[in-house]
């Protein structure tokens, strides 16, 4: 299985973490971000926990130094909080478009952390995406663009993506040879007690029984499919592509975004944004591209 079975699986990837956008802004003023995250964390962590007991299991040097898995579940811990909390105003297609601003953070940071260097048509493709996230985001409203009018969620969220694009060159710089299961092991499980003590009172407060369905679901969903299994995918994706090209899928998602907010029962964005969605895809495009 070559290059193909890599792009088939991040194309999965795209479309199983559209659905926690769409998903999550269904569920965001249902239950406060950090107890829904705690508990999604937990089931994550017990997932990949079993699957590398049925396989590798967990080598005992993988415990060496566990402020790396503190330090790294801080900022993955942030990110997926401050989603759920900018979901609660933003609209899951503006939400997807700030997402697609995290690779050319990514960029930033990687060269700042690793000295990676970009080459000029990735960083034209990055370019190209940032520019259509930006049109997204602000609604295709050019005034609102020159007063700088972003929306609450939308500015949250985008605290929580730059989180998340410093944690991906950190990943690289603190692994110590670790497999990527076992250290993504490390950090979920980290992260679960983290967000388990900063969330103890919310945890406590919420009346889990009293929940609604979509809360449930969106738990399970995010866990199960947009934690675990699109954890899989990328690792099998990262074997077979350039690194550059598996980064290039996070442009697809506010088509997907799009795509599962139809098929949940909502109304197509405005034909305008639908112009900044199509530059994300070109982006996508440039950065599939052979060199």
């Amino acid at each position: 299985m070559g290059p193909r079975a890599g792009h088939l699986a991040m194309l999965a990837f795209s479309m199983l973490v559209a659905g926690s956008f769409a998903l999550g802004a269904l569920a965001a003023n249902e239950i406060t971000p950090t107890a829904l995250n705690a508990v999604r964390f937990w089931i994550a962590t017990g997932v990949v926990g079993v699957a590398l007991l049925l396989t590798t299991g967990v080598p005992r040097a993988a415990a060496q130094a566990p402020w790396r898995y503190i330090l790294l579940a801080v900022f993955l811990c942030t990110y997926f909080v401050l989603m759920f909390e900018g979901l609660k105003t933003a609209p899951p297609v503006s939400a997807a478009a700030v997402f697609t601003l995290t690779p050319i953070m990514a960029a930033g940071f990687g060269w700042l952390l690793l000295g990676q260097k970009l080459t000029p048509r990735i960083a034209l493709a990055l370019l190209i995406g940032a520019i259509g996230a930006v049109w997204v985001i602000f609604r295709a409203d050019v005034a609102a663009m020159l007063r700088f009018e972003v929306g609450r969620g939308e500015a949250i969220y985008f605290a929580g993506c730059a989180a998340h694009a410093f944690y991906t060159p950190l990943v690289r710089k603190l692994n110590r040879g670790e497999s990527a299961a076992v250290f993504s092991f490390g950090v979920m499980l980290a992260g679960s007690i983290l967000l388990t003590v900063w969330g103890w009172e919310d945890l406590t407060a919420t009346d889990w029984a009293a929940l609604p369905a979509i809360v449930w679901l969106t738990i399970l969903y995010t866990a199960v499919f947009a934690s675990a299994s699109t954890f899989v995918l990328l690792q099998f994706a990262a074997m077979r592509l350039p690194s550059s090209k598996v980064m290039a899928y996070t442009y697809l998602v506010p088509s997907w975004v799009i795509v599962w907010a139809l098929v949940l029962g909502g109304a197509p964005p405005p034909v305008w944004v639908l112009a900044g969605v199509a530059l994300t895809i070109a982006a996508l495009g440039l950065l599939l591209r052979e060199e």
